[in-house]
């Protein structure tokens, strides 16, 4: 329609066009979705290789420059990682290529160990080659009424996941790393921020909210699909905020990274806001899925909008994370399942210094398998080890950590 006959038409009858616009793109994607057939939703992927014997440990990073030596030695010592966003990008040119050399060369240290990509669903960020094709997709960024696409953060772009051909880009990228022999399957973040009704919606309005909801809900049918079945997906989406914490949600995936976990949202006391985390993260586990429970030694006041991004804290001293070491991983013991693993930190950046490669004792001590379920009473918990005995007081923030030769963890 050109301008002249746009300048004609009555507030009516623009926002009947509107609103015939919407219903399109709706009907769109809901013709997308019924040409999609999800199937099981968990891969035939080789899952990540599991014992009791000690605490199991999972790596989140991101590093702009190559990792030394010294750092993929380390890294290959854990069992489960996600390569995060921008690494290697500085010294490789892409993150893409900063990756793979990561990964191969941890491959190369320890083949056993399940490497995942990363991939944000609705954050765009720099420093991927993928991210030159964009510029053949119009439309491929949300925007408010005055045009302006920096609407995460003030500062950085959205997709819009009710494009279709944005979408298949996304798809296309995923694809194309996974089909690599070191990258075992996509890490999916920005899920919180894509389903909850109220992010974004200021800006973009309650109907495009919407439609990169049921935009989000295509995608991961597709995505399963665009990878392979014997590749994994593992998404951030247990989160207590949601009305079924985000177990709802998790047929999608294979597993779930779990943090925001002490960030209690939505008027609910702490307290209730924890045990209702547990109680996800115990389900999800005693399912067969893949759980990644990581936190910060501190939890500082989360400021981001609508509490959904988590806020770390630096800690002293090797003494003083020994401290704060205990509560979370009281949680984490009384949940954990098979395929279950713990990471606790200061941020996921190695980039400044290499406090990221702190090896607490607690790691090496003998944990031997649970000699059942936790038993709980009220706000209180309780689980055996083979060679350890838990109890956390999740209402009065303390837990303890009996350790077979008698010293005791506070």
């Amino acid at each position: 329609m050109n301008e002249r006959a746009m300048r004609v038409l009555t507030p009516k009858v623009l926002v009947a066009l509107s609103s015939l616009s919407i219903w399109c793109s709706s009907l769109s994607i809901a013709q997308e979705a019924s040409q999609v057939s999800i199937g099981d939703s968990v891969s035939q992927g080789q899952y990540p290789a599991f014992t009791w014997d000690r605490i199991p440990l999972y790596m989140h990073i991101r590093k702009a420059k190559a990792y030394t030596e010294e750092e993929i030695k380390f890294l290959a010592r854990f069992p489960l990682i996600t390569f995060e966003k921008a690494n290697g990008h500085e010294d490789h040119g892409s993150v893409e290529a900063g990756t793979l050399i990561a990964a191969r060369a941890v491959k190369k240290i320890n083949p056993k160990a399940t490497l995942l990509y990363y991939r944000n669903v609705i954050v765009h960020y720099g420093g991927y080659e993928a991210n030159k094709r964009l510029e053949d997709i119009p439309g491929a960024m949300l925007h408010d009424d005055r045009g302006n696409t920096k609407l995460v953060r003030n500062r950085v772009s959205a997709y819009d996941l009710s494009n279709s051909q944005l979408r298949n880009w996304w798809l296309d990228s995923c694809k194309i790393m996974t089909a690599d022999a070191s990258i075992d399957g996509i890490f999916i973040d920005g899920n919180i921020k894509a389903l909850e009704p109220g992010y974004l919606r200021r800006q973009i309005g309650a109907n495009k909210k919407k439609q990169t909801m049921d935009g989000y809900h295509l995608l991961m049918q597709q995505t399963r699909g665009a990878i392979g079945p014997n590749k994994l997906m593992v998404g951030n989406i247990l989160r207590a905020r949601f009305n079924n914490a985000g177990l709802e949600y998790l047929n999608y995936f294979d597993g779930s990274y779990l943090e925001g976990f002490f960030h209690n949202v939505g008027g609910i006391s702490y307290e209730a806001y924890v045990a209702k985390g547990i109680d996800a993260f115990q389900k999800a586990a005693r399912q067969g899925k893949i759980i990644a429970f990581t936190t910060g030694f501190n939890t500082p006041k989360n400021t981001s909008d609508l509490g959904i991004d988590e806020s770390h804290a630096r800690i002293s001293s090797d003494e003083a994370a020994r401290k704060a070491l205990v509560f979370p991983l009281a949680i984490f013991l009384i949940c954990a399942e098979e395929h279950s693993y713990f990471r606790i930190h200061e941020g996921y950046s190695a980039d400044k210094d290499s406090r990221w490669m702190r090896w607490l004792p607690a790691y090496d001590r003998p944990l031997g398998p649970p000699k059942g379920p936790a038993t709980r009473d009220g706000f209180r918990y309780w689980r055996e080890f083979q060679h350890a005995t838990v109890q956390l007081d999740i209402q009065k923030r303390t837990a303890s950590i009996q350790w077979q030769d008698s010293e005791t963890d506070k």
